[in-house]
C-alpha cells in the first residue's frame, strides 16, 4: 500500500525542476545530498545560494515526521502546546520501545500492552486528534516500518530517534532529531540545520562469503570514530553501491549515527526499485525512475569526487572481511581475523553467553534469511547451540513472511526465542536472567550500540556488535575466539565440521505477506477527540513552559558534576526501566546523569552537595539547588550527548535548573536539543581549561547581556580558597537560537 500518495506525486512533479534550478544557480555539478537538501529549502528564493558547509545555518522543509513511542510522548506533549489542529506534514507514531523482551512475543506483547496501556491510549488519542498515523505495539521497529512503507528516494524526513537515517537505504535524507525539532516541522515552521559537510565513501567490488553490509559500517566506524562524522552527511557512491540490497544499504545508513553523522544516503538504483515494488509501492518506483538522474550524484562528481566532498574514503567490498566492534563503544573496530588475539590480549570473557539478532539495524528479511541458513546447519552438521539465541524481527511483515518461509521454525528448532517485533534488548528493554550480574560476561549482537549497561543494565556485560551472520556463528560456537571463516567445530559424532558461508535472499521469492500490519490510519476530523491526562498519573504529565531568561548574567553557579570520560545520552538519561517515565518530566528527572562518572571520586551518581557538605545522587542535589533558587552547571569532556536523540537528556537538566553544559565538544543532536530547551551549550576555547575545574568551585558565565553570534563568553571560576580564574568559552548560537535562550525555550518563542 502507498501512503500519502498525493504528497508523493506532488513531490516528484516538482523535484527535478528544483534540482535543476539549484544546479544552474550554483553553476556546478551537485552531489546527491546537495540535490536533496537544496530541493527542500524552506524559502525557494534561497535555492541558488551556496551555503557554507559546517558554518551556515539553513532552514529546510522536510516532507514527513516519524516518532517512536518513547520519544513521541514528549514530542506530542510539546505539540499539544503549539496551538495547532493538525500536523502540517504527514507524521506517524510507532510503538516499539516500551516492549520488554523476556519470555517471547506470546507472553511479552500482552504484558506490554497491559503495563503501558495508559501511554498507548494517550499516543493513539493524540494521533487521532491531530491526524497522525499510528502503528500499534507489535507492528514493528520504527525504522524497518518506515523503510517498508514511507521512505522514498529524494525525500527528506526527520524522526525522533537517532537511527532515522536508516531510510537512506532508499535514497532519502532522513535525520534524527529531538521532539522540539519534530514539533517545528509538524507546525509548518522552518526546520533549522547547520549545512552539513560531505564525506564521500566510494564503494568498489562486491561482497561475498561471510562479509555483509554491516561490515561496511563497522569498518567505517573504526576509521571515523564516534565523532568523526559530526555535522556531516556520509554519501556513498561508486559501482559497489549497486551490488547492495536496499535493506543492506539501510543497515549501513542506520549505523552512521554511531560516527555522529547527520545522516547517510545511497544513490538511487535498481535494488531500490526492486524493494519499492516488493513492498507494494510500484507507483513510487516508477515516479523515481522518471527522474533517476536527480536521485544520484552528477557524473562530474563521481568522476572527480575530490572536488566535491570534504573527505574521501574508499572501501573495497571484494576484500572486506567481517568485523566485530566493541566492547563498550561501537567504533572499537576489529576484523574477525584479529579478534581472537584482541580478546586474549585484553582479557575479555571468552565464553560467548548470548547471541542477539535483530534491532532496527539488522532485522530485515535478508538478515533473518542469512542467519537462518546457519541455524539449519546446526541440524545438518550434527551440532548443538553452545549459547542461547534471541531474535527480534523488524516488523510484522518480516515476521509473517519469515514464518511462512520456514525461517522462524529454523530458529526455534535450535532453541531460539522469538521476541516481539520491537527494539527489546537493543535499547535496554531486556529482562535478562543470569546467574550473577556482577560477573564479567560477553554477548554478541547485531545491534548498533554497545555502551556499558545498555542492553541489560549490567556494567559487567561486554557487548560486541557484528552482522547477524557473525553473531549467529559465534552463538553456535559459544566462543568469542571462534572464526567461522577458518575454524572448525566438533559435532555430536566427534567430527570436526566447518560452517558454510551464509546464504539468503534479499527479498522473498513469493513476495511479502502479513496478516495485520498493525496500522491505524488517522481520522478525517479529530477535533472532537479529547486527550486526557490523569492529574495523578505517574507516566504522563502536561508540560509547563520553562521560564524565560531574566536578563542577568549567570553568576556563582555551583558545579553539579564534572563528568569524566564518555557521557552518552544513556549516561544522562538511562533507558531500560526508565522508559516508563518518558512522558513524565518530573519523574524521569530522577535519573538525570546517574550513569555519568564523577571526575573527583570515580563514582557514578555520587556528587558533592554544597548545601549539606555531603555526597548524594546527582538529581537529588540538583533538586535541592532548584528548591533554593540556585542554578547549577555541568562540566564534561568530548562528544557530550553522543548516542540516542532522546531530548529528555536536555529537558531533565533544564527542569532541574541546570543552566549550562560546558563541554570539550558536543554530539550534534544533543547540542541542538539543549538549545531548543533554552540551555546554554558552551565549549572550552582551550580544552585544557577543563582541568582547572575543582569540585567545590562556583562558576559564572559572563557576557550574556551582549550575547551574539560569533562572540565568545567568559567563565570565571571561584575556588574554595577564594582565588579566581577566567577563561574564554565558545558557542555556536545564531540569532534565532539566542532568541530561544532568551525566551526560555524554542517552543516559548513559537508561542510568543
Amino acid at each position: 500500500m502507498v501512503y500519502d500518495i498525493d504528497m508523493l506525486r506532488k513531490f516528484y512533479a516538482l523535484y527535478p525542476e528544483r534540482v535543476e534550478k539549484a544546479r544552474k544557480k550554483l553553476g556546478r555539478a551537485m552531489t546527491l545530498a546537495e540535490k536533496i537538501l537544496y530541493a527542500h529549502l524552506y524559502d525557494e528564493a534561497n535555492e541558488g545560494l551556496e551555503f557554507r558547509r559546517g558554518e551556515d545555518y539553513v532552514n529546510f522543509r522536510p516532507d514527513r515526521v516519524a516518532m517512536q513511542d518513547a520519544t513521541a510522548q514528549m514530542a506530542l506533549l510539546q505539540f499539544m502546546n503549539a496551538g495547532k489542529s493538525a500536523s502540517a506534514v504527514p507524521a506517524t507514531v510507532h510503538c516499539d520501545h516500551l516492549i520488554q523482551a523476556y519470555k517471547g512475543a506470546g507472553v511479552d506483547l500482552p504484558a506490554a500492552c497491559e503495563a503501558n496501556s495508559e501511554v498507548y491510549d494517550f499516543l493513539k488519542s493524540v494521533a487521532a486528534k491531530y491526524g497522525l498515523g499510528f502503528w500499534r505495539p507489535g507492528a514493528g521497529i520504527i525504522h524497518q516500518v518506515v523503510l517498508e512503507n514511507y521512505a522514498f528516494p529524494g525525500g527528506m524526513m526527520v524522526g525522533t530517534d537517532s537511527h532515522t537515517p536508516n531510510a537512506g537505504g532508499l535514497g532519502m535524507i532522513a535525520i534524527g532529531v529531538g521532539g522540539a525539532d519534530a514539533v517545528d516541522v509538524m507546525t509548518g515552521m522552518e526546520w533549522e540545520l547547520k549545512m552539513p559537510k560531505l564525506i564521500g565513501v566510494k564503494l568498489t567490488g562486491r561482497l561475498s562469503g561471510w562479509a555483509a553490509p554491516k561490515d561496511v559500517i563497522l569498518k567505517l566506524a573504526g576509521i571515523l570514530t564516534v565523532k568523526g562524522g559530526t555535522n556531516a552527511i556520509i554519501e556513498y557512491f561508486g559501482e559497489g553501491t549497486a551490488s547492495l540490497s536496499a535493506t543492506g544499504k539501510a543497515t549501513i545508513c542506520n549505523m552512521g549515527a554511531e560516527v555522529g553523522a547527520t545522516t547517510s544516503v545511497f544513490p538511487f538504483d535498481e535494488e531500490m526499485v526492486r524493494y519499492l515494488r516488493a513492498t507494494g509501492r510500484d507507483e513510487i518506483a516508477s515516479l523515481a525512475e522518471a527522474c533517476a538522474d536527480c536521485l544520484r550524484a552528477d557524473d562530474a562528481v563521481v568522476n572527480r569526487p575530490e572536488g566535491y566532498y570534504d573527505r574521501l574514503i574508499e572501501i573495497d567490498l571484494s576484500s572486506l572481511e567481517p568485523y566485530i566492534n566493541g566492547p563498550f563503544t561501537p567504533d572499537a573496530a576489529c576484523p574477525i581475523s584479529e579478534f581472537a588475539a584482541k580478546v586474549k590480549a585484553n582479557g575479555y570473557p571468552q565464553r560467548m553467553e548470548v547471541g542477539l539478532i535483530g534491532s532496527c539495524t539488522n532485522s530485515s528479511y535478508q538478515d533473518l534469511s542469512r542467519a537462518a541458513s546457519l541455524a539449519r546447519q546446526v541440524k545438518s552438521k550434527g551440532l548443538k547451540m553452545a549459547s542461547p539465541l534471541i531474535v527480534n524481527p523488524g516488523s510484522e511483515q518480516v515476521y509473517c513472511t519469515a514464518k511462512r518461509d520456514g525461517m522462524i521454525a529454523d530458529f526455534e528448532a535450535v532453541g531460539g526465542v522469538i521476541m516481539t517485533n520491537a527494539c527489546g534488548p537493543c535499547i535496554g528493554q531486556w529482562k535478562r536472567e543470569t546467574d550473577d550480574n556482577t560477573r564479567a560476561n560477553s554477548i554478541v549482537t547485531s545491534f548498533n550500540r554497545n555502551f556499558a549497561k545498555r542492553a541489560d543494565g549490567n556494567p559487567n556485560t561486554h557487548a560486541f556488535v557484528a552482522s547477524p551472520e557473525l553473531a549467529m556463528a559465534l552463538t553456535i560456537a559459544g566462543d568469542l575466539c571462534f572464526n567461522p571463516l577458518t575454524d572448525t567445530l566438533v559435532n555430536e559424532q566427534g567430527e570436526a565440521v566447518k560452517l558454510d558461508a551464509p546464504q539468503g535472499e534479499t527479498l522473498p521469492e513469493r513476495g511479502f505477506t502479513v496478516d495485520d500490519n498493525g496500522y491505524v490510519p488517522p481520522v478525517t476530523d479529530g477535533g472532537d477527540i479529547e486527550v486526557t491526562i490523569r492529574p495523578d498519573s505517574a507516566r504522563l504529565q502536561k508540560l509547563q513552559p520553562f521560564a524565560p531568561w531574566d536578563g542577568k548574567e549567570l553568576t556563582d553557579m555551583p558545579l553539579l558534576i564534572k563528568v569524566q570520560g564518555k557521557c552518552t545520552t544513556d549516561h544522562i538519561s538511562m533507558a531500560g526501566a526508565w522508559l516508563r517515565f518518558r512522558g513524565h518530566l518530573e519523574n524521569i528527572s530522577d535519573n538525570m546523569l546517574m550513569g555519568a562518572v564523577n571526575a573527583f571520586n570515580g563514582k557514578t551518581n555520587c556528587v558533592w552537595n554544597r548545601l549539606t557538605g555531603g555526597y548524594e545522587a546527582v538529581s537529588a542535589v540538583a533538586k535541592q539547588y532548584k528548591a533554593a533558587g540556585i542554578p547549577s552547571i555541568v562540566v564534561a569532556e568530548e562528544n557530550y550527548g553522543e548516542g540516542s536523540s532522546r531530548e529528555h537528556a536536555a529537558m531533565e537538566p533544564r527542569f532541574l535548573n541546570v543552566r549550562v553544559i560546558l563541554a570539550k565538544s558536543f554530539a550534534r543532536i544533543h547540542e541542538t536539543n539543549l538549545k531548543k530547551q533554552g540551555m546554554l551549550a558552551l565549549t572550552f576555547a582551550n580544552k585544557a581549561d577543563y582541568d582547572k575545574i575543582q569540585e567545590h568551585d562556583r562558576i559564572s558565565i559572563l557576557g550574556l547581556k551582549d550575547f551574539a553570534p560569533g562572540c565568545s563568553l567568559y567563565a570565571v571560576i571561584t575556588h574554595d580558597d577564594g582565588t579566581t580564574e577566567t577563561f574564554e568559552v565558545l558557542h555556536t548560537y545564531n540569532e534565532m537560537q539566542i532568541g530561544w535562550f532568551k525566551a526560555g525555550a524554542a517552543l516559548n518563542k513559537v508561542n510568543s
